[in-house]
């Protein structure tokens, strides 16, 4: 069955270009392209039958794609939607995943990647750039290798919240949180909070 794809970009060039090679893709097609999230709002709306998924920018007048995912969070919390950016700021991934972003790919990305990118977010839910988490770890430990405090630890990981703020959150100091970050990035081989967020998501320690 042919998947449906909803473009959001404000770059006309770009979008037009995308649309192409998106339509190109053996089992998709782009249902529409819209400049901003504003217009996506004002239209998905309407829809009778939504988008299998959403490319959605980040940076776009009116209504940004942080924007965007936080209604989307709120209106239609099971809609897939992916950032397709040239943001690749650890506060800004970060902030998508907490909204419900199911992936984060660069536009600089290679066609064949991108074409397993949205394979990947089809079928299994979600689509990470290796680069942009330092590449998760080749180590998968069982759950049971992992203290109650550090699952706690890795729930509050996908969420805003800072490292202090977490702290704060499950009532320890930040030298301890300190530590339970560092012992996951052992365990797992990680070596960033995104990672971390990511491991969280694929595991389902935390929902987006």
């Amino acid at each position: 069955m042919t998947k449906s794809i909803i473009i959001v970009d404000d770059h006309v060039l770009f979008s037009q270009s995308l649309k192409g090679l998106v339509d190109s893709f053996d089992g998709y097609r782009v249902k529409a392209v819209y400049g901003n999230g504003k217009e996506l709002q004002d239209n998905l709306k309407k829809m009778d039958l939504r988008p299998d998924l959403i490319l959605l920018d980040v940076r776009m007048p009116l209504m940004d794609g942080l924007q965007t995912m936080q209604w989307l969070k709120q209106e239609f919390p099971k809609q897939k939607a992916v950032a397709l950016t040239m943001e690749n700021d650890e506060e800004t991934l970060l902030k998508m995943i907490s909204f419900g972003c199911r992936g984060y790919l660069l536009k600089d990305i290679d066609p064949d990647r991108f074409k397993a990118a949205l394979d990947s977010v089809i079928e299994t839910g979600y689509c990470f750039e290796k680069e942009l988490i330092q590449e998760l770890g080749k180590k998968t430990p069982a759950k049971e290798q992992f203290s109650e405090r550090e699952i706690e630890f890795l729930q509050y990981v996908c969420t805003e919240m800072t490292y202090k703020e977490i702290a704060a959150k499950m009532s320890l100091s930040p030298k301890t949180i300190d530590g339970y970050r560092e012992n996951l990035f052992t365990k797992l081989q990680i070596r960033s909070r995104v990672g971390l967020a990511v491991y969280a998501i694929k595991n389902n320690y935390c929902t987006i």
